[in-house]
C-alpha cells in the first residue's frame, strides 16, 4: 500500500492515452518545450540587456573627466 509499482504506472499511462489521446498530449508537451525554451531566452536577455547597460556606463566618460576634457582643450 505504500508505493506505486510500474504496473501501477503502466496502468494509469494507458488510461492517459485512452482519455486524451496520442496526439493532444505530443502537441501539449511540444507546447510545453517551447514554453520552457522562450522562458530560458528571456532570463538570458535580461542578463544581455543588463551587461550592455553596464558596458555603455563604463564607456561614457564622467562629469569630472568631461570637464578635465574641456578644460585641456581651451
Amino acid at each position: 500500500m505504500g508505493g506505486f509499482s510500474i504496473w501501477h504506472w503502466l496502468i494509469v499511462l494507458v488510461v492517459v492515452l485512452l482519455v486524451f489521446g496520442t496526439k493532444r498530449l505530443t502537441s501539449g508537451a511540444r507546447d510545453l518545450g517551447k514554453a520552457v525554451n522562450e522562458f530560458k531566452k528571456g532570463m538570458h536577455g535580461d542578463e544581455d540587456d543588463k551587461s550592455a547597460a553596464r558596458i555603455g556606463e563604463d564607456k561614457a566618460p564622467s562629469s569630472a573627466e568631461q570637464r578635465e576634457r574641456d578644460d585641456a582643450a581651451r
